[in-house]
C-alpha cells in the first residue's frame, strides 16, 4: 500500500488535497450564507454572535459536532450504519476529479466525464438506502426507500437532458462541452426547456426544498438521518451540501459556459473566478427556491417526473436529434 501511495506524483497528491479542502471550505460557509440570505429574505439577522459578523458560526457547528456522544441505536447494523454516511461523503467528493475549473485545469480531463458524473451521482442514493435500512427504524427506512423512488424518477430527467447537451456539443468531454459554448451558452438557445429541467431536477437530485420528503420532519420525524448523531449525522449534511455545490457546477459547464466570460469587455477576469461566480449564482437559487416554496406532496413530486419531465426531456432529445442531422 505504501509503495503504491509512493508512486503517486507529488503533484497529484498536492491537487487531491487542494481540491478536497477547497470544497470542505465552501461547504462550511455555504451554510453560513443560507442561514444569513434566509435570513434576510424573512427579515431576521441569521448568525451574527460568534466572531465577527458571525463569520467563525460554521466552525463552532464543526465544534459541537465534534463534541457530541454517538449513539448507536440497539438492533442496529454497527458497520452499515456508520459506513453509509462514510460512503455518502466520499462519493460527494470524488465527482469534484473531472471538474474542469479553467481551461486545462481540470484533475482528471477524461473522455467520458459526463458519464463518470452521472455514474457517482446515481451511487450516492446507495449511503442514503444503507442508512435507512441498518438504522432498524421504520421512519428511517421509509425517508430512505423515499429518496430511492425521488432519485429513479429524476435521474432519468437528468440523463436525457444530459443527452441533448451531448448532441450539441459532441462530446463527453467537459472541457469540450464548455468549449462549444464559446459562441452561446446553451441556457439561452433550444436548450433553455433543459435548463430549467435541469435546474428543478436537481433540486430534486439533492432532496432541496421543495423536493425534500426524504427528510420530511412533517411525517417522518426526521427521515433517513433519524437515528444518527454527531460526526456522523454532520456527514450526511457535509455530503447534502457538497452534492448542492456539484449540481451547481454541473449547471455551470453544461449550460451556463463553465469559466466562459460572458462580457469581451472583462475577459482580463480569469475564467475560474467567472465559474466561481456562476455556482454561486445557481446556489443563491437553491437557497432562494428553500425561502419561497412549501414542500411537495409526495404524489405531486412523481406526477412532476414520471408526467411531464420524463415525456418533455424525450420529445426534446429526438427534436435535437433531428435538428443535428437535417440541418
Amino acid at each position: 500500500m505504501f509503495e503504491a501511495l509512493s508512486s503517486i506524483p507529488m503533484i497529484l497528491i498536492a491537487k487531491i488535497a487542494a481540491i478536497i479542502a477547497g470544497v470542505l471550505f465552501c461547504v462550511a460557509y455555504l451554510t453560513y450564507a443560507e442561514r444569513k440570505v434566509l435570513a434576510l429574505m424573512q427579515l431576521r439577522r441569521g448568525p451574527n454572535v460568534t466572531g465577527p459578523l458571525g463569520l467563525l458560526q460554521p466552525v463552532a457547528d464543526g465544534i459541537k459536532l465534534l463534541g457530541k456522544e454517538t449513539v448507536i441505536p440497539a438492533g442496529a447494523d454497527v458497520v452499515l450504519f456508520i459506513g453509509a454516511p462514510i460512503v455518502a461523503f466520499l462519493l460527494s467528493l470524488s465527482a469534484w476529479a473531472v471538474i474542469p475549473f479553467g481551461a486545462k485545469a481540470v484533475l482528471a480531463d477524461i473522455n467520458i466525464g459526463v458519464l463518470y458524473l452521472f455514474a457517482i451521482s446515481s451511487l450516492g442514493v446507495y449511503g442514503v438506502i444503507i442508512a435507512g435500512w441498518a438504522s432498524n427504524s421504520k421512519y428511517s427506512f421509509l425517508g430512505s426507500l423515499r429518496l430511492a423512488a425521488q432519485m429513479v424518477s429524476y435521474e432519468i430527467s437528468i440523463g436525457l437532458t444530459m443527452v441533448t447537451v451531448l448532441l450539441n456539443a459532441g462530446s463527453l468531454n467537459l472541457s469540450e462541452i464548455v468549449e462549444a459554448q464559446q459562441d452561446g451558452w446553451f441556457a439561452f438557445s433550444m436548450l433553455f426547456p433543459m435548463f430549467v429541467v435541469f435546474f428543478i431536477s436537481a433540486l430534486a437530485e439533492t432532496s432541496r426544498n421543495p423536493f425534500d420528503l426524504p427528510e420530511g420532519e412533517s411525517e417522518l420525524v426526521g427521515g433517513f438521518n433519524t437515528e444518527y448523531s454527531s460526526m456522523i449525522f454532520a456527514l450526511f449534511f457535509l455530503s447534502e451540501y457538497a452534492n448542492m455545490i456539484l449540481m451547481s457546477a454541473m449547471i455551470s459547464i453544461l449550460f451556463l459556459g463553465g469559466w466562459l466570460c460572458p462580457f469581451a469587455s472583462l475577459s482580463f477576469i480569469p475564467g475560474p473566478i467567472w465559474f466561481a461566480l456562476k455556482i454561486s449564482l445557481c446556489l443563491f437559487v437553491f437557497i432562494w427556491t428553500r425561502a419561497t416554496l412549501p414542500r411537495y406532496r409526495y404524489d405531486q413530486l412523481m406526477r412532476i417526473g414520471w408526467k411531464f419531465f420524463l415525456p418533455l426531456s424525450l420529445l426534446w432529445v429526438v427534436l435535437i436529434a433531428g435538428l443535428r442531422v437535417f440541418a
